[in-house]
């Protein structure tokens, strides 16, 4: 990249934005890239008028063509002698098409900024490899945390074999999460709800006890105009298969997958019927009388899932959180109480489990949201 040459410190502040921008713009796919994770590349050159981008990517819905091959392709020639920013390390392992690695030398990018490593084995340190080997200069892990909370779900399923969990829970200003009986309790407003729906749109899946789907008959989608499409897959953990066939989740298996996570013992004529309505079934191992989560996350990542939505209930919150499976514990609290007749939930904001690290805190008008995570 052309243009003049830039103190350490004045070049590390233009890495910092630009790979910024390149996490931004990483998000755009989340949650619709397979076993792919939505990485972020920005190709930017300076011909001695400052910084320019010239070209940007960002993992294909399905999870190829790859970032970088997108940024290459609307930066053409003025990729040569530029800086390419990307969110993870480029990949170096050959499949029906070259790897990213190779076609950033081929397209003569001079410098590459990296963010997040990527501990898949085929890829770990070989990327960077390729590109040292060609004589491209490159910086290694420049706002590393950021690029890899975003990607957390990816990194979660490569190192842990699972999908990235995320806790979600709306508490009332008592600590109360519904009321029984009651069917679905407005504990927060309508801009929390809207978060909710864009955390929806960015998981593989979102996952409900049978408990939840019966007294709330929720429809679990993304209800934000434009972002219809983006609804995630729906999991009940449903052991005996009680699930109406009149519920808003099978109603709308047309539009969104839905997996029911049953035993073998469950009723060979109830899952025939919802079979037939389009429903699919996940076998489930049992112990102490309740799902096996542990296996049955196996599964989810078997069938490409690398993040995961808990919603409910209090029973199935309790069971993650006691099975140490949760990896981020979002709660949503709301200005009302709503009394003693209210389910208590399993954990609120003073009561966090040891290992966990708050990330932020928000306001969503009279709610209020924080979010912890744990370190992989």
């Amino acid at each position: 990249m052309a243009g003049p040459r830039l103190d350490e410190t004045a070049q590390a502040a233009l890495d910092r934005r630009f790979m910024a921008a390149a996490i931004r713009l990483s998000r755009r796919n989340a949650g619709r890239t397979s076993t792919n994770p939505s990485v972020g590349t920005i190709i930017v050159r300076d011909d001695g008028a400052g910084p320019m981008i010239v070209g940007t990517g960002v993992t294909a819905v399905g999870g190829r063509p790859h970032a970088e091959t997108e940024a290459l392709a609307e930066a053409g020639e003025l990729a040569r002698g530029a800086t390419a920013y990307v969110t993870l390390e480029p990949c170096a392992h050959h499949g029906r098409t070259p790897p990213c690695a190779n076609a950033l030398v081929n397209a003569g990018i001079a410098r590459v900024v990296g963010a997040a490593s990527d501990p898949d084995p085929r890829v770990s340190g070989k990327g960077y490899a390729i590109l040292r080997a060609a004589g491209v200069d490159v910086v290694e892990k420049v706002l590393a945390t950021e690029a890899a909370e975003q990607m957390a779900g990816y990194l979660t399923r490569s190192l842990k074999k699972r999908p990235e969990v995320t806790l979600k829970l709306a508490l009332s200003s008592d600590g109360k999460i519904g009321r029984k009986g009651a069917g679905q309790v407005a504990i927060t407003g309508e801009i929390a709800r809207r978060d909710v729906y864009l955390m929806r749109a960015e998981a593989d899946a979102i996952l409900v006890g049978i408990g939840t789907a019966l007294e709330d008959d929720p429809a679990l989608t993304v209800r934000l105009p434009g972002l219809e499409n983006r609804s995630p897959a729906r999991i009940v953990l449903d052991r005996q298969i009680r699930l109406p066939e009149t519920s808003k989740l099978v109603s709308g298996v047309d539009r969104v997958p839905l997996y029911i996570a049953s035993c073998l013992e469950a009723d060979p004529h109830r899952r025939a019927a919802l079979e037939r309505s389009g429903v699919r079934f996940i076998g489930t191992e049992t112990h102490d009388g309740v799902v096996a989560l542990p296996e049955l996350l196996e599964d989810l990542a078997a069938l490409g899932m690398a993040s995961v939505l808990v919603e409910g209930g209090a029973k199935v919150a309790k069971a993650f959180l006691e099975e140490d499976l949760v990896d981020r514990i979002v709660l949503f609290q709301g200005p009302d109480a709503i009394g003693e007749d209210g389910i208590a939930s399993p954990i609120d904001a003073d009561h966090i489990p040891a290992g966990f690290r708050k990330l932020r805190d928000m306001r969503f008008g009279e709610d209020s949201y924080a979010e912890w995570v744990r370190d992989l």
